[in-house]
């Protein structure tokens, strides 16, 4: 079994910051891309921002400049520094891995089960 589980979120006021973290844990043989994405009412999940394995990142436009995604490989952990939040930021975040679980096995997605994150105005 492969858990993600993400920790961090909460309440803030608009223009504070939060950090949120996630590990991986299980049977786990390589850990490819993680990310982080997010779902706000209403709305469809949106990819929030990745890293490689090589630690290339990739932001949506709509956090450039105020998120940073890092991760660290010896501990299959990533996480995302959110500054200078905006009401808009509020959803709910999701951790995601794109992993192998063995040498021989295929690539797949995991997630985890979120984690809320509520910035008010």
């Amino acid at each position: 079994q492969v858990q993600l589980v993400e920790s961090g979120g909460g309440l803030v006021q608009g223009g504070g910051s939060l950090s949120l973290s996630c590990a991986a844990s299980g049977s786990i043989f390589r850990i490819n891309a993680m990310g982080w994405y997010r779902q706000a009412p209403g709305k469809q999940r949106e990819l929030v921002a990745t890293i490689s394995s090589g630690a290339t990142t990739t932001y949506a436009d709509s956090v450039k400049g105020r998120f940073t995604i890092s991760r660290d490989n010896t501990k299959n952990t990533v996480s995302l520094q959110m500054n200078s939040l905006k009401p808009e930021d509020t959803a709910v975040y999701y951790c995601n891995a794109n992993l192998r679980r063995g040498a021989w096995s295929s690539d797949m997605n995991y997630w985890g089960k979120g984690t809320l994150v509520t910035v008010s105005s």
